[in-house]
């Protein structure tokens, strides 16, 4: 589909990036499985080499067939462009190596995957890059946060694993009276359910190993730039809009304009960071995605199921999902995720950290591991799993306690996931 249209979402997922193989007229994506692509002649090399030209290097830059994934999660999210890269994490590591330097801030909410909060506090800090965490519960909170070195605003549109709901419009209103981007984690609601660049958001990450890729059967990530975001505002963005040594003095910004953030993300990022996506992930990912709107909806359908009858479950003390009438971020999962709060949810077990390791074990049809967004139901307990590594405040910030249960909720039959919980928490 090389003309966009107006084609809706549905028809974007299946279609979207990936023409009819103009070599061999094969209608599924060919899987290019390889390293390097021969030039037409000198000057043809030296152009891709300078940016002059468009094309095929060297897989670890691009690729055809991550090329054509890219497109297709840009176009879900309503962005210019992506880059994709081995895993979720990755793609966070590459969406601020565009704007931090040494010695920069970035804000992030508290409320996120356990790991991103070890990544950002502890790893990211070898880089020189300093997060301040906050509360985003009340976005006054990032306000209140903004320094003189702050680059970015990063956060969760659904919170993993506490089910927060962001104020995705409030914070991109601060970020950008700030002179700074929102980046925005899309990965549990999916473009399907949400669209954070339709609210301000100036930059969409993705593990598309979850939902995009929905299968359990390819690593990834993704980096969306909405194409929005002045670069050149002020003087913070410094490899967008000086110079750049490692193309003779090349301006990002003035030559590519809205395309700068993704070029500088392809052409520095992964040329000198090296977090490649494989032909293979790509190919599985945007198979995936071709049925992303579909499992989506049975995804929030049998998540609501499950989590209104945990509520009335005599084993269960709470339940945080947005999708419950009753629950305090209902308002906002209505205006942001209005076809459904995705698939993941909490739950609060009577007896605390040893009850809740019990149902994990319990449980037959849902698996246990470290991993949401699969079409299988999925379960863990992420105070001594995905969260482990945080002190016990930090979990319980993060809505990971000692009581607390994840669930991601598959397209099985609901009653059926209901059934494996109820002898579970019973046991």
């Amino acid at each position: 589909m090389t003309e966009e249209k107006d084609y809706g979402f549905a028809t974007r997922s299946v279609h979207a990036g990936a023409d009819p193989d103009p070599a061999t007229g094969a209608r599924s994506l060919p899987i290019v499985q390889s390293t390097a692509f021969v030039f037409k002649d000198a000057d043809h090399a030296a152009a891709l080499f300078g940016l002059e030209d468009t094309g095929y290097i060297y897989s670890r830059l691009t690729n055809p067939t991550v090329s054509a994934f890219q497109a297709r999660v840009a176009s879900l999210e309503g962005g210019v462009g992506a880059t994709c890269t081995a895993s979720g994490h990755s793609a966070q590591l590459l969406a601020l190596f565009a704007l931090m330097e040494s010695g920069d801030d970035f804000i992030a909410s508290n409320k996120l995957y356990g790991g991103s909060i070890t990544q950002f506090g502890h790893t990211f800090k070898k880089f020189g890059w300093n997060v301040i965490f906050v509360d985003p519960v009340d976005p006054e909170n990032f306000k209140q946060a903004v320094t003189p070195n702050t680059k970015a605003i990063f956060t969760e549109s659904l919170a993993n694993p506490g089910g927060i709901v962001c104020d995705i419009e409030r914070i991109a209103e601060i970020a950008h009276a700030a002179g700074v981007p929102l980046i925005v984690d899309n990965t549990l609601p999916s473009p399907a359910l949400c669209r954070p660049i339709e609210y301000g958001a100036d930059i969409v990450v993705h593990s598309t190993t979850k939902f995009i890729s929905g299968h359990g059967n390819a690593m990834g990530g993704a980096v969306v730039d909405s194409g929005k975001f002045d670069w050149a505002q002020n003087d913070k963005f410094k490899s967008l809009t000086e110079p750049c040594g490692a193309y003779h003095g090349l301006n990002f910004y003035e030559k590519f304009g809205p395309m700068a953030y993704t070029l500088y993300g392809h052409a520095v990022g992964l040329r000198d960071l090296g977090p490649t996506m494989s032909a293979m992930n790509a190919y599985l990912s945007i198979t995936g995605a071709e049925t992303l709107p579909l499992r989506m909806r049975k995804h929030a359908d049998n998540a609501l199921e499950v989590a209104t009858f945990l509520t009335q479950h005599s084993e269960v003390e709470w339940v945080s999902y947005a999708g419950l009438a009753d629950n305090p971020f209902y308002a906002l999962a209505q205006k942001y995720c209005p076809e459904g709060a995705g698939a993941v949810f909490t739950f609060g077990v009577k007896g605390g950290y040893d009850a809740g390791i019990k149902v994990v074990d319990k449980c037959q049809l849902l698996s246990h591991l470290a991993n949401i967004g699969d079409t299988r139901s999925l379960i863990i307990h992420p105070a001594s799993t995905t969260h482990r590594q945080l002190t016990d405040a930090q979990k319980v910030a993060a809505g990971a306690g000692p009581e607390v249960v994840r669930l991601s909720i598959g397209i099985e039959d609901a009653k059926d996931v209901m059934a494996d919980l109820d002898q579970a928490l019973r046991a």
